[in-house]
């Protein structure tokens, strides 16, 4: 008798007709909800819960087609395709039959708020300012430890440890950034990161909808862009798409093998991505470095799975959406599905036409950072339509250049001059993202000894904040923070020196840093706020001179106003003949932004050793 209940009961679970009464727990909806009147009308919902891949499913709307239902190998999930063409901004429910057993899922398009054309993206007027958000500021210590996260502690004394910095933190010190004259942020990973060692980077993401609770949570990173919108500084959203973190549900119970690269098992990329450019490449190489995974920790994303795909896609659309973000910086660009990342390029610009993407292309040559960027004639056919890369190379060449004694025709500020004369290799060289360095390189100062003299940074800075391009600069650079990478990479993440209750420094107030400092701040103060709404600079031509006395000499220019610069670039005092510079000198003075000296520019220009002249007439 027990035997024949048994079989009969396992007969109604099977076909769905025991425990009527219990719906399906669904634990993840993605996106949480969407917007009608997108430009593309095509909505993926992402259902996953406990074996509801065997449901009926129906919507109550009237308006939304419901085109597609996708079922994976694992139960536990179900795609959903929906066209909203038609749809109005509404409440309407999802719903789920399993023979008897109903589960209702409430979804809402929300009203559309702004335009996409409303948004607006970087450029090079702005100056990027990039901060890691664990390492800047903790504006609220109730956040730092949260119940139930893998990585439950903080500690300020170990560099890949959590430090408790988070949103709040930054928001505090709005006004701090506004003042340096920088016109956008730039927050390393803000999405949550739950995992179980050096979350705090936050480049293991574990939750594409999510804002690491740390760090705050989803409106406190809404409240943060209105701040500082409201203070005139864009945001700028680091994003991931070649990788996740290992604690993802989307790994951890994978909708399907093909989600991940090499089937969801462990092979460690080459790091070699000059190989998807290189026409001599065996088909080995090309798929060792893009489909090869950072670390075991990290499972890298199959782009090709067109599932896959429109989750990642759709999750950037959602954040500029509900945040108003003003850009994207993509992590690891090269390393994921050329095709993919160009259709994703194309469909956020299509979104948001006056936005910026910038992509993450560290290689090694201006050819191969140039063949990343949009409409590139090394790529064509192809098109990455990836409006920005980012100029590794000239950040190379800079940390070199500075130090170096100038020669007319090697070594110094020579290498700069040489690697423009190169720009032509590039679609559009004013959208190339400028920086002397960021948080995976040494810092531009790797040892505190070498702070003692300006001159250094003073030329580097002026270079950065005058040349072509969309320059970045990385948080403590103005307070002459050094470190090298050759000590831990958690060392070129250090924590700002005033972040904290109960730092010994604060290096957010004049009186807190040193005379060497404030000379640094000031500096980088004053070329900021000239540079801020300066359409020489952040629209201007570029014109540019051999190198001749060890002096690199260039213009900038837009419609009837112009800028020079003047760098000596050794260790001797120069005294430049100016007759080859006659057709960027319309005066014989001009003023000096740097000093607020007149020049005078008449047969001979007498230079010091090392100096720098920001010239306007």
């Amino acid at each position: 008798m027990k035997q024949t209940l048994f079989i009969i009961m396992s007969l109604l679970s099977f076909f769905g007709l025991g425990n009527a009464a219990h719906a399906a727990t669904i634990r993840k909806v993605a996106p949480t909800y969407w917007w009608a009147g997108m430009k593309n009308p095509e909505l993926q919902i992402l259902l996953y819960g406990d074996n509801i891949a065997s449901s009926d499913v129906t919507l109550s709307s009237k308006d939304i087609t419901l085109k597609e239902v996708v079922r994976q190998d694992n139960p536990n999930y179900l795609f959903l395709y929906v066209d909203l063409s038609e749809a109005a901004p509404q409440q309407f429910n999802i719903v789920l039959k399993q023979g008897k057993k109903t589960t209702t899922v409430p979804y809402e398009l929300k009203q559309r708020t702004r335009k996409g054309c409303e948004i607006k993206g970087f450029d090079a007027s702005d100056v990027l300012y990039l901060i890691m958000p664990d390492r800047f500021a903790n504006g609220d210590t109730k956040n730092d430890v949260v119940p139930g996260m893998l990585e439950n502690k903080v500690d300020r004394n170990e560099q890949y440890g959590r430090h408790g910095g988070d949103l709040k933190g930054i928001a505090d010190h709005l006004d701090y950034i506004s003042d340096l004259g920088v016109t956008a942020i730039w927050l390393n990973p803000t999405q949550e990161n739950d995992m179980p060692e050096g979350s705090y980077h936050g480049y293991a993401i574990t939750d594409y909808y999510q804002i690491d609770r740390r760090l705050g949570g989803n409106e406190d990173f809404k409240s943060l862009v209105d701040q500082a919108h409201a203070k005139g500084l864009k945001v700028v959203m680091d994003m991931i798409f070649n990788h996740c973190g290992s604690e993802n549900y989307l790994f951890k119970d994978k909708p399907s093998k093909d989600w991940f690269n090499f089937k969801s098992k462990y092979v460690q990329t080459s790091y070699k991505t000059a190989s998807v450019m290189d026409i001599h490449a065996s088909e080995y190489e090309k798929k060792i470095a893009t489909d090869g995974w950072f670390t075991e920790a990290m499972p890298d994303i199959n782009q090709r799975n067109r599932h896959a795909a429109r989750y990642l896609i759709q999750s950037s659309i959602w954040w500029i959406e509900y945040a108003g973000i003003n850009g994207i910086r993509q992590d690891t660009h090269p390393y994921a599905d050329f095709d993919f990342m160009s259709q994703w390029c194309k469909e956020v610009m299509d979104e948001y036409p006056n936005f910026n993407i910038v992509g993450e292309t560290w290689l090694n040559s201006n050819v191969l950072v140039s063949f990343w960027q949009k409409d590139s004639k090394l790529a064509a056919p192809r098109n990455s339509n990836l409006p920005t890369v980012m100029d590794f190379p000239l950040q190379g060449l800079m940390n070199r250049a500075i130090v170096e004694e100038t020669t007319d025709w090697n070594d110094g500020l020579y290498l700069l001059y040489d690697y423009m004369t190169q720009d032509f290799v590039y679609a559009n060289p004013m959208n190339l993202l400028t920086f002397l360095d960021n948080h995976d390189t040494s810092r531009f100062y790797q040892k505190e000894e070498q702070t003692k003299n300006l001159t250094r940074f003073k030329q580097a800075i002026t270079f950065l904040l005058t040349t072509r391009g969309i320059p970045q600069i990385y948080y403590g650079t103005e307070i002459l923070m050094a470190a090298d990478k050759a000590d831990g990479d958690g060392t070129l993440r250090r924590d700002f020196p005033g972040g904290w209750e109960g730092d010994k420094t604060d290096c957010f107030t004049r009186n807190g840093r040193t005379d060497l400092q404030n000379e640094a701040f000031d500096y980088i103060k004053k070329l900021l706020q000239w540079r801020k709404g300066n359409d020489v600079i952040g629209k201007g031509s570029l014109k540019h001179f051999s190198i001749s006395n060890g002096t690199y000499v260039y213009e900038r220019r837009y419609q009837d106003r112009s800028v020079v610069v003047i760098m000596n670039g050794t260790d001797s005092e120069q005294n430049l003949p100016l007759a080859p510079y006659k057709e960027i000198l319309p005066k014989a003075t001009a003023t000096d932004i740097l000093t607020g000296n007149t020049i005078t520019l008449t047969d001979n220009l007498p230079l010091k050793e090392r100096e720098t002249l920001v010239l306007t007439f």
